[in-house]
């Protein structure tokens, strides 16, 4: 495969790692399992810890935490959501929120792969949650489903026009949801590693030169800050895109 030795964009290329298993492997499957093990591994552990699960009447600070985080994903998903479906969709979007945060966040750790900034993973988990919502609408709706995209009281003439509209806006919802995530999340590894290659450059030179690199290497620092910041954002986005397209279920027939 070629591309260029330290470009910003090799750290997106999917590499096979062909002596480490004898079927195909290669670093985007690596890191999901890797993420999977230590995902399930502080499951475990928090399944061991009594003072976790049994929610003390005076809470610790592990338990505070987790209410605060959890309190944080009930109120992002009361806002977007109807009070009736609130507490029967908390669960699916939650797990939906953590497991996006997750894949954000630890892309940032170095020698590791984003998975969020591959457009096929995004795009494939886009998909199947829309299609999974749009099962629920034909489920509440039935036939009154096809009334999405015919709106009450509109003629004829008009319909010819706004049909086709709706199709596409209909069809393009899973493909903007994953190309928001997948773009927001390039665009700033990119500029990390960009930021990064300029203090490399920095501490090679010498003499009063040298000093150059210490500027990039602090704005480097506040950037890996800024990217958390739209790890977590990016996550809190999806969450409520999902949120309005399931509201979209119960308001637009």
């Amino acid at each position: 495969m070629f591309y260029f030795l330290n470009c910003p964009l090799e750290q997106f290329i999917v590499l096979p790692i062909d002596n480490l298993l004898p079927i195909f492997f290669n670093n985007f499957l690596l890191t999901f399992i890797f993420i999977f093990l230590i995902r399930t591994i502080i499951l475990l552990a928090y399944k061991g810890n009594s003072t976790i699960l049994n929610l003390n009447l005076i809470p610790l600070i592990e338990q505070k935490a987790f209410e605060k985080f959890f309190l944080f994903i009930f109120d992002l998903i009361s806002s977007n959501l109807l009070a009736q479906n609130r507490q029967k969709f908390f669960p699916i979007l939650a797990t939906i929120f953590i497991f996006i945060l997750n894949l954000n966040i630890f892309g940032l750790i170095p020698y590791s792969f984003t998975i969020t900034s591959s457009f096929i993973m995004t795009f494939s988990f886009s998909l199947f949650i829309f299609l999974g919502i749009q099962i629920i609408s034909l489920r509440f709706h039935k036939t009154e489903f096809l009334s999405l995209f015919f709106p009450s009281g509109v003629s004829t003439a008009l319909a010819l026009i706004l049909v086709p509209i709706e199709l596409i806006s209909f069809f393009f919802k899973p493909i903007s949801l994953s190309i928001r995530l997948f773009a927001n999340m390039m665009a700033g590894h990119t500029l990390l590693k960009v930021i990064a290659g300029f203090v490399w450059i920095g501490m090679s030179l010498e003499g009063l030169f040298s000093l150059v690199h210490y500027f990039p290497l602090l704005l480097i620092v506040i950037l890996v800050l800024l990217e958390v910041g739209v790890c977590i954002v990016q996550a809190v986005v999806f969450t409520a895109l999902l949120c309005i397209y399931l509201n979209d279920i119960y308001n637009a027939h």
